[in-house]
Parts: structure tokens; C-alpha cells; sequence
């Protein structure tokens, strides 16, 4: 298999991946779970800008392999963080893009059709579980709470997963870690972890960076000037002001990247900003005429 240099995000549906592990380990197993995870290896340093003191906390978390919770709003860093520390302790990295239908049987796997007849098929949490990498559910908010209970022998002393369809209780590999991404934003009555889950996880909050730092990410990522990446900062912080007030979210730090990245492909500031930014979080028409004067004053 081809070594990539950014961690194999598993689309539901898709299992063909999977599949192509599960019979690899059948066939050959003789082979060690860092040849089975080879795909999942991040191979090249992510960039990722140390705010804190978040890296030498998760390490330590990492070590008694303790699930963790990346907390905070959206497009300001957690995932970039979770696959800089994979690199780190280069351990494989499986992420999950929860969504609303997503079932248990997505996440632990399920008995499939092939030309053998009926075979189980592991699912991406399951993988991790068996062989031994860190498992990261993005957005774990967005799942249906009777998903993640499935999560809850992972979280405590037992690590164990049980796959009831198989008759099967699987002890976690030494090496398995559980990291959800939660954004406080996203919650209501409807749409929120159960107090049972939150309390299984130790946490590390996020947050948008100071001004100064915000702007060297963008420079970096989106590849302009410091000038142009601090204006672009100065233009987040007045969006994000407007939270509550005619915005549920203000732009992230990935939006300031992606305008950063047009900017350098030639595309006007302003123009860029109404592309990758002001017509993405609102639909309201004052508020875009706001937003547009408010990017003519800070250019």
C-alpha cells in the first residue's frame, strides 16, 4: 500500500478500504498492525501553531491512553492538532465525520455480500480498536447520542468493544486512544453529548488565537503577507462580534485561510472575501452589506 501524507478520512458507504485491510489481515496474518495501518500514517509534518500548553498535555493523556475531547468552535485548529499529534507519536490516525445517520453498525461494522458469501467487516472504530491506533470522531455532537453510546466500554476501565452481531468482545490494543472534537456552539436540547459521555473524557479546550498568532497561521497556510493576513484578522474579530446577533457562527480561522488563498491566486481581496467567506455564513442581506463594508474599511 501507498504511504500518504494526510490520515484516510473513512466515508460511510464506502468500505471498499476497509474491506481490502480486513482481507489483507485474513489472508496474511503474519503482518504487523503498523503494516495493516500503514494508509493511516501521517508521513508528513502537519503545520500546527502551539498556543498553550496543548501538546504536553495530550502526550500525557496519550500515555495512560486516556479519551480526550478537543473542545471548541468551529474551523479553529482541532483537527489539524489531533493529526499534528498522530504524526508526533506516530500513531495512525482513523478519523469519522459524524453525521446524523450515522448507525452503530458504521462505526463497529457489519456482515457484507462478497463472492465468498456473507462476511463481517470491520468498521473504522473497530480497526482502531483491534490494531491499535487513535481514533478520532470529528463533530461527535452531530451523531444521534444512541450512536455514541456504543462508545462507553472504550471510555472507562473495561476497553473493551463488543460487537453483539458477532458474538464478539474485543479487548483494546495497547495502543487505541478515543479523541472526539465538540463545538459548545452546536449545543441545545436536541443536538448535545449526554452528561454520561462528556464525563468519560478529559478535555483541551481551543479557541481562536490572539491576533498576532491568528495572522502568522494565516500567512503561513494561505501564503500572503503579514499585512494582508492581519487584515483579514481584523475582519474575523468584527464578524465574530456579530455572534448572537444575525450570526450563529463568526469566520473561522480556516474561512481567513481560504480567502488567504485565493488572495494569492490573484483573486481580489474583496472579492475573495465574498466568495470563501461572507456569502458561506449568511444568507441575510444586511448583514452581507455589513460585512462588505466592514471588509472595505479594514482594506
Amino acid at each position: 500500500m501507498k504511504e500518504v501524507s494526510t490520515p484516510y478520512l473513512l466515508h460511510f458507504g464506502e468500505v471498499l478500504e476497509l474491506r481490502l485491510l480486513y482481507d489483507i489481515s485474513q489472508r496474511t496474518p503474519h503482518l504487523s498492525p503498523v503494516m495493516l495501518l500503514k494508509d493511516y500514517l501521517i508521513t508528513a509534518e502537519p503545520y500546527y501553531k502551539v498556543i498553550e500548553n496543548e501538546l504536553a498535555q495530550f502526550e500525557a493523556a496519550f500515555h495512560d491512553r486516556m479519551p480526550i475531547m478537543l473542545k471548541g468552535p468551529t474551523g479553529c485548529g482541532k483537527t489539524r492538532f489531533i493529526e499534528h499529534m498522530a504524526w508526533r507519536l506516530k500513531k495512525p490516525l482513523i478519523t469519522v465525520s459524524c453525521h446524523e445517520d450515522m448507525t452503530a453498525s458504521d462505526l463497529v461494522g457489519r456482515y457484507l455480500l462478497d463472492a465468498n458469501g456473507t462476511v463481517w467487516h470491520d468498521g473504522p472504530l473497530t480497526l482502531a480498536v483491534r490494531h491499535g491506533a487513535i481514533c478520532y470522531l470529528d463533530e461527535i455532537v452531530e451523531a444521534r447520542q444512541d450512536t455514541t453510546v456504543v462508545i462507553h466500554s472504550l471510555t472507562d476501565d473495561r476497553r473493551i468493544l463488543a460487537l453483539e452481531k458477532k458474538n464478539e468482545v474485543i479487548k483494546a490494543h495497547p495502543d487505541f486512544q478515543l479523541v472526539i472534537s465538540y463545538n459548545p456552539g452546536y449545543q441545545s436540547v436536541l443536538k448535545d453529548l449526554k452528561e454520561s459521555t462528556k464525563q468519560r473524557f478529559g478535555a483541551i479546550g481551543f479557541n481562536y488565537p490572539a491576533r498576532d498568532v491568528e495572522a502568522e497561521i494565516v500567512a503561513h497556510e494561505g501564503g500572503v503577507d503579514k499585512a494582508t493576513a492581519a487584515k483579514l484578522v481584523s475582519f474575523a474579530e468584527r464578524s465574530r462580534n456579530l455572534k448572537g446577533h444575525g450570526l450563529e457562527e463568526g469566520a473561522s480561522t480556516r474561512m481567513l485561510i481560504r480567502v488567504a488563498q485565493l488572495t494569492a491566486r490573484g483573486i481580489p481581496l474583496g472579492e475573495a472575501c465574498e466568495m470563501a467567506l461572507i456569502l458561506p455564513i449568511t444568507d441575510d442581506p444586511d448583514i452581507r452589506r455589513a460585512l462588505s463594508a466592514s471588509i472595505a474599511a479594514a482594506s
